[in-house]
């Protein structure tokens, strides 16, 4: 982002996660609790990050290793006469993701409950500094008042 920028910044999706990373913005005089909320919420994005990338990479190579498997056990191959991707039908696909999301159901408990334990903690970080400027603001307000 340029440095005359004062907001977070947004880029494109991730080809791994699907997740569009963020850059936040540090303002000059960053507060200890400003800066506590900002490492909070990049903790948090390199956690999804970290999380969505493996679960993505691990559901591309089982979705593959499955269709690879179904088609051989037709006598089919991967690539059709044509050159063209060999696919299964929905029905068969069904299986596969039913299966996948069971085999991973543990790792998407656990990644919500991390999830909103985080999301928790920013909130109240949000909410305290949200307090602490708003305080500010009406010391700054009655010493203008009092002038």
């Amino acid at each position: 982002p340029p440095a005359h920028s004062h907001s977070d910044w947004i880029g494109p999706p991730d080809k791994h996660s699907n997740l569009r990373p963020v850059i936040f913005y540090v303002p000059p005089k960053e507060s200890a609790l400003e800066r506590r909320l900002r490492e909070a919420r990049q903790e948090a994005q390199a956690s999804n990050q970290r999380f969505w990338a493996r679960h993505n990479r691990a559901f591309r190579q089982e979705k593959e290793e499955f269709i690879y498997s179904r088609l051989k056990a037709k006598g089919l191959e991967m690539r059709d006469e044509s050159g063209q991707k060999a696919t299964l039908n929905a029905e068969e696909m069904a299986d596969f993701y039913k299966d996948f999301l069971s085999k991973n159901l543990k790792k998407h408990l656990q990644y919500n409950r991390d999830w909103y334990k985080r999301n928790f903690r920013i909130t109240f970080l949000m909410g305290q500094v949200a307090l602490v400027r708003a305080l500010r603001w009406l010391r700054r307000r009655k010493k203008n008042v009092e002038q």
